[in-house]
């Protein structure tokens, strides 16, 4: 049963858009002398949609190999095509990988029924060693696994006991402990409802898999801990932490002289943005991922300079990375070229 703080890595690439793996094991030794729970690795915030098939077993294998007897790794080798996915989860599977998440197929829309027949119990007959974890997220996926047809994968594969839960709906998340009872896990995909979702008493979540955890694994971590024991100290560190939450997704409104415009950034673009910032290993999203606005560029220096300005959280970063976040945060030069100069 999964529980605990799961960090959604990263995947650094270099500026002429190839993984950076040195960069990569300098962020998997990061998260481990943090002490996360584990580490999921192609998922979405790794920008998975961007990584051809090659890339993405190449990845997985170097976390893996890297990390694979220090921590719990959690592969992402969910597509909307099965065929696809059976093919990534097997190399996962092979390689001695133990979980693997399984988004809801995008696009093409199966309906709760076929996800449920066609896909995740596909997979769990083909892996019965495998955790399955589906991960729900409807605003991404235009799709939705429903808590009764997960209910019902649990009760016909034992090994689909863990769920993502990234709907927003806390209605969801308690038919989900409902149907499916005390000895589901379900892993909270969203940084900023993870707290409320374990405390719950219809919900009773069991963790997080993690953006923010990034930039502050053991303070996640912590928070974490701290909120399944029903602990008070949760609440200072809470406040503390969440203005990172704000950054899975920036909107703002751009003035044009064709009209105001709505943009919203999403993950993991400014995450990733602060981290190069920082000067952590990161580098560009792959297009059609680009930069931030300047308008979403001074909400996230913001928020960080929230975060520094009222806890010691950031030196973690600071000492392995050996880097200076004040000297960043406080000086312009480090921001250029990592925003749009105009619309």
């Amino acid at each position: 049963m999964l529980q605990g703080c799961y960090t959604a890595l990263i995947t650094p690439f270099t500026h002429d858009s190839l993984i950076d793996y040195e960069g990569l094991s300098q962020l998997i030794d990061f998260q481990i002398s943090e002490n996360v729970s584990g580490i999921l690795i192609a998922g979405t915030t790794g920008e998975s949609p961007t990584l051809s098939w090659a890339e993405h077993e190449k990845l997985i294998k170097t976390v893996y190999d890297l990390a694979g007897e220090r921590t719990v790794v959690i592969a992402g080798t969910g597509s909307n095509n099965t065929g696809e996915s059976l093919k990534a989860t097997k190399f996962a599977h092979d390689l001695g990988i133990k979980h693997v998440l399984l988004i809801d197929p995008y696009y093409n829309g199966p309906s709760s029924i076929e996800i449920r027949r066609e896909y995740i119990e596909v997979i769990a007959q083909a892996f019965p060693s495998l955790t399955i974890i589906p991960y729900i997220i409807p605003g991404r996926t235009g799709t939705k696994l429903l808590p009764q047809d997960l209910a019902f994968s649990y009760k016909n594969y034992p090994n689909i006991n863990t769920v993502k839960e990234a709907t927003g709906d806390f209605e969801n998340a308690k038919l989900t402990r409902k149907l499916c009872g005390n000895n589901f896990s379900i892993i909270s995909g969203d940084d900023d409802k993870t707290v409320s979702l374990i405390q719950d008493s219809d919900i009773k979540a069991n963790g997080v898999i993690s953006v923010a955890s990034n930039l502050v694994p053991a303070a996640i971590a912590e928070l974490v801990s701290l909120t399944l024991a029903n602990n008070d100290d949760l609440i200072e560190l809470q406040n503390n932490v969440s203005p990172l939450f704000k950054l899975v997704g920036v909107t703002t409104t751009e003035f044009t002289e064709l009209g105001n415009v709505i943009i919203k950034s999403r993950n993991p673009v400014p995450t990733k943005t602060l981290m190069r910032l920082f000067g952590m290993p990161s580098g560009p999203s792959r297009k059609p991922l680009g930069l931030v606005t300047y308008q979403a560029m001074q909400f996230i220096i913001k928020q960080a300079k929230l975060v520094y300005e009222n806890s010691n959280l950031f030196k973690p970063i600071e000492d392995f990375f050996d880097i200076n976040i004040q000297e960043r945060l406080y000086s312009d030069k480090y921001i250029q070229k990592l925003y749009y100069e105009s619309y």
